[in-house]
């Protein structure tokens, strides 16, 4: 029977070296397994990682309840420990799950903000593509909404993860995985306006040669950057909304599915890895679906 601190040891490595999860990511999972640890030896419960029953998972919630921690906080921290079992069970050292009957709190999930397509046009045509900063920051704006990247995927994109007469990109994504999404034809045109006409002419820094956006200092471009980029553009486009480059990742879902593309697709140019991520973007969908059946249904 294992010690808390050997299991967890070995948890850690297997999201380290198998996951290949960051280390943000193996941080916040052993964290989530640590308050589990704390609470029973808080609580005086003479329970191994093995001892621990679905009885105490649910007296455990509720006690992170009592704490102030929001709903969503818990099914955060209920999700690291679901992990850690499974794990325990890979690993042949647990015959039984006791997460596997245990619901999540309810956390009442904000849908994420979305840009309706007249708005991203707004804010696309609202970039001076005089300047070099503009004509690098419409193509910025173009990738993030036609293959729907992460901050982070983009800023770190190479030119030689680029295959423009094949309409694609491989980008890294969460724990080091690649995928090839696909790139629109207003995207990749930017893209070569900005590549031929500006990064070309750039005296680039040593160690950023391979890196699509730079600054006009030569230098890979840093999220905050992208933000401020989008911001700034917003601002001026006269776009409302509190939005950031996430919004492009969430519009670029959305307008998919509610053009009816299959979701599973969706999911794999996202780069989520379970199917539940994605379905967040399927209410527009449902709605849709609902006013087709008032207008046109005989027996609305």
């Amino acid at each position: 029977m294992s010690t808390w601190s050997v299991a967890i040891k070995q948890f850690e490595g297997y999201l380290q070296l198998e996951k290949s999860l960051s280390g943000n990511s193996v941080e916040a999972y052993v964290r989530d397994v640590s308050k589990l640890q704390q609470y029973l030896e808080l609580e005086k419960l003479p329970a191994s990682p093995q001892q621990v029953t679905t009885r105490i998972l649910r007296d455990f919630l509720t006690w992170l309840g009592g704490l102030g921690m929001t709903a969503t906080s818990q099914a955060r921290t209920l999700s690291g420990i679901k992990a850690f079992y499974s794990f325990l069970i890979m690993e042949d050292m647990l015959a039984l799950d006791p997460t596997d009957t245990l619901e999540a709190p309810k956390t009442g999930r904000k849908l994420p903000d979305t840009l309706s397509y007249p708005e991203i046009e707004q804010l696309l045509e609202a970039i001076d593509m005089s300047t070099p900063e503009g004509t690098r920051n419409r193509a910025i704006l173009e990738v993030l909404y036609s293959s729907g990247l992460r901050v982070s995927e983009l800023t770190d994109l190479r030119l030689s993860n680029l295959y423009a007469d094949q309409g694609f990109v491989r980008v890294t994504g969460k724990g080091n995985k690649e995928r090839l999404v696909p790139i629109g034809r207003d995207a990749l045109k930017h893209l070569g306006f900005y590549l031929q006409g500006i990064r070309a002419h750039l005296d680039i820094k040593p160690g950023n040669e391979d890196v699509v956006f730079l600054n006009k200092r030569g230098s890979k471009l840093s999220r905050v950057m992208v933000f401020n980029i989008i911001k700034a553009t917003a601002d001026k486009a006269g776009v409302r909304k509190s939005i950031s480059p996430h919004t492009f990742r969430h519009s670029f879902a959305t307008h998919l599915i509610e053009g009816g593309a299959d979701l599973r697709a969706v999911q794999e140019m996202l780069g989520h890895e379970s199917i539940t991520t994605t379905e967040i973007y399927t209410h527009l969908d449902r709605d849709y679906l609902r006013q087709v059946i008032t207008e046109f249904h005989p027996r609305s």
